[in-house]
């Protein structure tokens, strides 16, 4: 999907693909005339590429991240980002101040209804900010680790990386299994989560280094392959007494201030009192959102100025799940202090 989207964007030469999947290496490199790469190693090698698209199972993301940053190379990295805060830190230092430019995968950044959100709340239109609630679709349990024979296709080895060595299984490589195993992913609490709280971050003037805290409860489950976090219901207040509320839900971000509440979600925009809405606002074309996001990428690399959805905001919405699976785990209440 991302492929196809870049390809349809001026001044945008796609060269080649890296895939563990022998048959879609393959078919990614035909559709662009380019190389196709079994180890993506070999293309980060190459000198002609300026920028990679990093759209791998999560436990790959902030590997990969580091690599091409390594390389020269500027990335676009998918959500989430780390699987643990010391990956988020070790991300922000390989691109922040150092002529690398990063794109979050966060494309609802470019829906005109956010921007336009996001403008009401930075006004002032909804009041002092006191409290936002946060829903992400949630994880689940179940899944078989039922171990299977590797597909001749299928690079497994490379699949797993840096995750812990385990027998192939169906499941494990396959939609949930990517996204709710704990070896390769902290769950929806993240997965998901990204889009919301990203908007939270990118619209709330607060101060959101610290120190702030996080506490709440959650279900890990005890059978089958799937042992992320399900069933959260977290509150974290911040050092300005703003309080948030994360749970399970669709993908929103309601604020609430002294003199009004704005809702964003993924497709739309909510108002209260309703007169702060303008007319005319266009209907949410994502796939437009998603050529976009990787278009500011590509003018990014271009301008050497930041994107718009540079790292620091990544780390601090990634943290804000590492630090809520953090509570559900040890069942404590997590004091997070980026000064310590």
């Amino acid at each position: 999907f991302l492929m196809s989207m870049a390809q349809d964007k001026p001044g945008i030469q796609s060269v080649a693909v890296a895939d563990c999947f022998k048959d879609r290496r393959e078919a990614a490199a035909g559709a662009i005339k380019g190389q196709a790469y079994a180890d993506f190693r070999e293309l980060l090698d190459r000198k002609d590429i300026d920028g990679v698209i990093i759209a791998t199972p999560d436990h790959w993301h902030v590997p990969i991240a580091l690599m091409a940053a390594a390389a020269g190379k500027d990335a676009y990295v998918e959500k989430p980002l780390g699987l643990t805060i010391e990956q988020d830190l070790m991300c922000h230092k390989a691109f922040f101040g150092q002529d690398r430019i990063f794109q979050y995968g966060t494309q609802q950044r470019e829906a005109k209804h956010q921007k336009i959100g996001r403008e009401l709340i930075l006004s002032g239109a909804i009041g002092d900010i006191t409290a936002i609630e946060v829903q992400a679709p949630n994880g689940g349990a179940g899944g078989s680790s039922e171990p299977a024979t590797v597909p001749e296709n299928f690079d497994y080895d490379m699949w797993l990386g840096p995750a812990p060595k385990t027998p192939y299984a169906i499941d494990r490589c396959q939609p949930q299994g990517t996204y709710w195993i704990y070896d390769q992913s902290i769950g929806y609490l993240a997965g998901w989560g990204a889009h919301p709280l990203d908007i939270l971050v990118w619209c709330y003037a607060g101060d959101q280094t610290g120190p702030f805290t996080v506490e709440g409860t959650g279900v890990v489950p005890s059978e089958g392959l799937y042992d992320s976090v399900y069933d959260w219901d977290m509150t974290l207040r911040m050092a300005d007494g703003v309080k948030i509320t994360f749970k399970p839900g669709s993908d929103s971000t309601k604020f609430i201030g002294t003199k009004g509440r704005i809702e964003l979600t993924r497709s739309s925009i909510r108002t209260f009192p309703t007169e702060l809405l303008p007319a005319g606002i266009p209907a949410n074309d994502h796939a437009a959102n998603v050529a976009q996001h990787i278009g500011v990428f590509v003018d990014s690399i271009r301008s050497r100025q930041p994107a718009s959805s540079p790292i620091e905001d990544a780390v601090r919405s990634d943290v804000m799940s590492q630090l809520c699976d953090i509570a559900v785990r040890t069942g404590e209440k997590i004091t997070w202090d980026p000064a310590l």
